[in-house]
């Protein structure tokens, strides 16, 4: 059997042993540290500078993502697509592309989460599939007017308390935000909510709100763990690739990211 068809087996029974209500296990505060503060007392997204590193990773003994299907409002051409999707399930992240949002996590590697600030900016880095980062400026600054769309939009982040707010627009319709496959339009809007519990959990909460793709937002919710110590390894998505159809033309080799409206 190729290796993309055994993903894709095993990325739907994922997805079909996801409970329709899932519980998210209360955090037991006696068995964490407190989240760790800057000296004004601001929550920090990871460890103080001098501490040892480390990687959010998605907790999955939690069944996440938190949504139900059958809860989201499709507009009919959506939820046709949607459809489609399924029984293909060959999303794009798994072909090497970026992806946006909630998608980041979604990946048993983790992410690196840097905040900088004297820059005034968050930095967000993939592991697996692309191994890509992603920016988020943190300066006060609105989005652009003319904004040309990209896997991961533009990002401006705040503090509001302790949980980091941020907001995105400006994608392109080149990936899923999540494995299931939902789609969306570049007129989507996301804001997403991470909330440090304590030092070693994360609770995140994404909002999609696109008035071409549905009538009401879409939410979902995960929570990660801190993995102190671990770091960022060499991963290259090229690398033993047993689906290059799905990334090339036959008859064009040159036409690196063959993608159609089903599949991107």
């Amino acid at each position: 059997m190729k290796l993309c068809q055994l993903a894709c087996i095993c990325n739907a029974l994922f997805f079909a042993l996801l409970p329709m209500t899932p519980v998210i296990p209360a955090a037991n505060a006696a068995e964490s540290p407190l989240a760790p503060r800057n000296a004004a007392g601001q929550m920090l997204i990871s460890n103080a500078p001098g501490q040892p590193t480390g990687l959010w990773v998605t907790d999955y003994s939690t069944r996440m993502p938190m949504f139900t299907i059958k809860d989201i409002a499709f507009k009919p051409w959506a939820k046709r697509l949607y459809e489609n999707r399924l029984p293909n399930n060959l999303e794009p992240h798994t072909r090497c592309k970026p992806s946006g949002a909630i998608r980041q996590f979604l990946t048993p590697y983790g992410v690196e989460i840097l905040d900088l600030p004297e820059l005034q900016q968050v930095f967000i880095f993939d592991l697996g599939g692309p191994h890509s980062w992603r920016t988020i400026y943190m300066d006060g600054r609105p989005h652009p007017d003319d904004l040309e769309p990209t896997y991961y939009g533009h990002s401006i982040g705040k503090w509001d308390g302790d949980t980091l707010v941020v907001d995105s627009v400006g994608y392109n319709t080149g990936f899923w935000f999540e494995r299931a496959g939902l789609p969306h339009t570049e007129s989507v809007h996301v804001t997403e909510y991470f909330s440090r519990r304590d030092k070693n959990t994360m609770d995140y909460r994404f909002v999609m709100v696109d008035p071409l793709t549905y009538d009401s937002p879409v939410e979902g919710k995960l929570r990660m763990k801190w993995t102190e110590g671990e770091e960022l390894f060499e991963y290259v998505c090229q690398q033993s690739n047993f689906a290059p159809e799905l990334m090339v033309k036959k008859d064009d080799l040159h036409s690196v990211g063959f993608s159609n409206f089903i599949i991107p």
